[in-house]
């Protein structure tokens, strides 16, 4: 059965301190499945967790990226993060754990983050990008307005690169 395309909203929560244990079991519980569509982590990610989980809530608190976890029942199921935010832009990126895979999530929490982009961080666009392969995400920024701006390689896979105008209502331009 098709994701329904008007999924109610995600919770979305800005990444904290005290998500750190919840988002490593995340990550670890769902590596394989990431692994399958996206470029693998690698091992030191993991064995760095604490560390590179300190770095991005630096990084954060300068602005310069907004790191979001999604939050259903009480459980991390997904991230959504922008990044490299400049000039008003940013590069989205997101995961959804296996288990919440397919039933609309990551379109939602798309159309949450753009609107959250628009009237919460001032970002009037988005760029992201995702392997010609990964038939899941090419629909969710289809579903939520991106536009195929060209071609990358990702993790040393082909991949397409997208774009999407924000107003602060969120909402695609023209």
């Amino acid at each position: 059965m098709p994701a329904p395309d008007h999924a109610p909203a995600p919770a979305l929560e800005r990444l904290r301190a005290d998500h750190a244990a919840a988002l490593l079991r995340f990550e670890r519980r769902n590596r394989a499945w990431f692994a399958a569509s996206i470029p693998d982590r690698g091992d030191a990610y993991f064995a760095e967790f604490d560390e590179r989980l300190a770095a991005l809530l630096a990084e954060q608190a300068t602005g310069a990226c907004h790191f979001h976890v999604i939050v259903e029942d009480g459980r991390i199921v997904g991230r959504i993060n922008l990044v490299d935010v400049a000039d008003g832009s940013a590069d989205l990126g997101y995961r959804i754990a296996e288990e919440a895979a397919g039933c609309g999530l990551a379109t939602a929490a798309v159309r949450a983050i753009c609107a959250r982009a628009a009237d919460d961080y001032a970002l009037t666009g988005l760029s992201a990008a995702t392997t010609e392969d990964n038939r899941a995400s090419l629909t969710v920024l289809t579903r939520t307005g991106f536009v195929r701006t060209g071609s990358v390689t990702l993790g040393g896979r082909p991949g397409i690169a997208f774009a999407r105008a924000l107003t602060p209502s969120g909402t695609a331009r023209g």
